[in-house]
């Protein structure tokens, strides 16, 4: 299947999703999180939800992370198609985007080679790891500036797409792992 035929697909799906549900979904997603071998790091980026999009909701992760010390980076969009890496403190200041995104105002800039694991958005992912998102390219830039053995996660409240996904290209990261409600899936 094509991406933009996924993404029309999974951003109707996304739309009968009600706040309480993502909330109560985003929550097993967080503790299924404990099944992956990835605690042994320092620095974890995550995004921060687009609550008008139903997107996963990344507070539990974030609380998660942050209970177990570990440092929380989030990002902010720095260019055409790229992003700065902050880390998230009690002190860091949110704003939304143009996109609705919450991003830091400003703070203490990680690194991408300092970052160990990658909690990536998606609309949609098939059996071999690639995965949909908005169509822009921010986590693929993000995810090529990184080292080689970090690790990538995909939050979806979704299973996995039957059909490959057709109209992969060279630039495309594959996921380590997905994490939806049902499963998590190793790649």
């Amino acid at each position: 299947m094509l991406k933009h035929e996924l993404r029309k697909k999974y951003k109707n799906l996304r739309t009968e999703v009600s706040p309480e549900q993502v909330l109560d979904l985003s929550l097993v997603l967080a503790n299924s999180l404990l099944q992956i071998p990835i605690w042994d790091f320092f620095y974890y980026h995550i995004f921060l939800s687009i609550e008008e999009k139903s997107e996963v909701d990344t507070l539990p992760i974030i609380t998660l992370l942050q209970g177990k010390d570990k440092n929380v980076v989030v990002p902010k969009v720095a260019g055409n198609i790229s992003m700065e890496n902050y880390l998230l403190t009690d002190n860091t200041s949110l704003k939304k985007s143009a996109w609705g995104v919450p991003e830091p105002m400003d703070g203490i800039e990680i690194p991408e080679n300092k970052i160990d694991v990658v909690f990536v958005p998606l609309l949609a992912f098939d059996s071999l790891g690639n995965r949909v998102g908005y169509g822009k390219g921010f986590y693929d830039t993000l995810l090529n500036k990184c080292k080689k053995e970090i690790v990538k996660i995909g939050l979806s409240f979704f299973t996995v797409e039957d059909e490959p996904i057709s109209d992969v290209n060279e630039n495309d990261v594959r996921l380590d792992y997905c994490v939806t409600p049902e499963k998590v899936y190793a790649f």
